[in-house]
């Protein structure tokens, strides 16, 4: 028998879905003044962020019915806001791409969702605007059980030696790399840190139980390329989408400080990354072997445009 103290919680939980259901309007028939439901905005906001969705991954991730979603897909490709591609993996599957209409249509609203958020949070504090992140987070992580039990955030005093020191034990101990590669992984680092730009360079670190698990930087190749660079996941948070989850703010960061195409160098022994690489779009432009790091590798160029 359930006992009052959980129906007590239970509604105390719906009592703040009313409440911010209602602070963020998502009880209006149209979302942001717009002609399209949440669900709608939802769909597009995934397709504008990553790369290489399919109907499947858009039902799983936002636990659509499968016949609603071919309706929006549909309605979408009338109005010629997407497209879809074969899967360069599975001819099986079809990847759903958004136009450069779909774009044009979906950027103003991301703007004014964004502007309604700030508006929101320009009523409190500094302090508090943070504290309002961290429960956000901390209600995220434990609804979302161990799948989701990660965070992304910005590096702190530390981070960045700890990213070397995990670059060179990991792949000393999964590759038999020398400190070659260690010192390489120092010179990117410290490379970053003096000459930081913030309009055009980003480094995002995974945080699991109050531990570093991973980490990527965007860099400013030129002015027109973006480079991703030092992605990695510990192996024992493997497994989550924490790589994935990475290129893709990576990939969205790049976007937004108006780059139009994103480059990276890797090895071709390196396979889960490139599998990630390859599902985020990326394609392999360039190959040639090298001795490197105590090992005969071949390096690899990848690129996509933006």
């Amino acid at each position: 028998m359930q006992s009052s103290a959980l129906h007590a919680r239970a509604e105390a939980v719906r009592r703040f879905n009313r409440y911010y259901t209602r602070q963020i309007g998502v009880l209006h028939e149209h979302l942001l003044n717009s002609k399209f439901s949440l669900t709608e905005v939802r769909i597009l906001y995934e397709l504008a962020h990553r790369s290489g969705l399919t109907a499947a991954d858009l039902c799983r991730e936002l636990g659509l019915n499968a016949g609603y979603l071919s309706r929006v897909v549909a309605g979408f490709q009338k109005k010629g806001l997407l497209v879809k591609t074969r899967s360069p993996t599975d001819a099986r599957t079809f990847q759903l791409e958004l136009t450069g209409q779909g774009r044009a249509t979906f950027a103003p609203l991301n703007d004014a969702s964004r502007h309604e958020v700030i508006a929101m949070l320009e009523r409190l504090s500094e302090p508090a605007q943070q504290q309002l992140v961290d429960a956000m987070d901390q209600i995220r992580q434990l609804l979302g059980g161990s799948s989701a039990n990660y965070l992304l955030r910005d590096p702190r005093p530390g981070d960045m030696g700890w990213i070397v020191h995990r670059h060179g034990a990991l792949y000393a101990q999964e590759y038999g790399w020398n400190m070659e590669f260690e010192a390489l992984v120092a010179e990117i680092v410290a490379k970053y840190v003096k000459e930081h730009d913030p309009a055009g360079e980003r480094c995002w670190i995974a945080e699991k139980d109050g531990k570093v698990v991973g980490s990527a930087f965007v860099v400013r190749h030129d002015a027109e390329t973006a480079k991703l660079r030092l992605l990695y996941v510990e192996a024992a948070a493997r497994g989550l989408g924490i790589g994935r989850r990475l290129v893709d703010e990576c990939l969205r960061f790049a976007r937004q400080a108006g780059y139009t195409r994103m480059v990276l160098w890797t090895n071709s022994v390196l396979v889960d990354a490139r599998r990630i690489y390859e599902r985020a779009g990326f394609r392999l432009i360039e190959e040639a072997p090298h001795h490197s790091f105590g090992k005969d590798l071949v390096g690899e160029t990848w690129a996509r445009d933006l």
